[in-house]
């Protein structure tokens, strides 16, 4: 899984349009929000700081909704965007994720180790658990 880093509204309109998965490293104003939607027709994922979230309008927050466009809240540890512009959640990270849960370790625990061990949000880790879930149409 690989999340977009997007640093400044002006990266906004650069931005592929196939990207699913982005992390704001900024407070997204509506408009910011609309722009995202709109050059990303695809977008189901938008991670942001948990200070950003505590700001955020509630009309933001709607808009994201109507459009079946998850926000979740977590860092990218870490990331250094003058080396990469997507920080990657390895198929390590996500196989473990996933083994913890099929050796059927409850969701809490295996959030909880995960986030431990390899500093992934709670969100971003439910959010893996949850898409594969889907996947596996459980």
């Amino acid at each position: 899984m690989r999340l977009r880093i997007i640093s400044s509204k002006r990266e906004i309109g650069t931005l592929d349009p196939a990207e699913e998965h982005v992390h704001l490293t900024f407070r997204p104003s509506n408009a910011d929000v609309v722009a995202l939607i709109q050059a990303c027709p695809n977008l189901k994922v938008v991670h942001i700081p948990d200070s950003y979230k505590k700001t955020m309008s509630k009309s933001a927050n709607m808009f994201l909704s109507a459009n079946n466009i998850k926000l979740l809240v977590g860092d990218v540890w870490g990331h250094r965007k003058d080396i990469n512009q997507y920080y990657t959640v390895s198929e390590a990270i996500i196989l473990e994720i996933l083994n913890h849960q099929k050796n059927g370790i409850q969701r809490g625990e295996v959030v909880r180790r995960v986030n431990r061990n390899f500093r992934l949000s709670p969100d971003l880790i439910n959010h893996i658990i949850d898409t594969n879930n889907e996947q596996m149409g459980l």
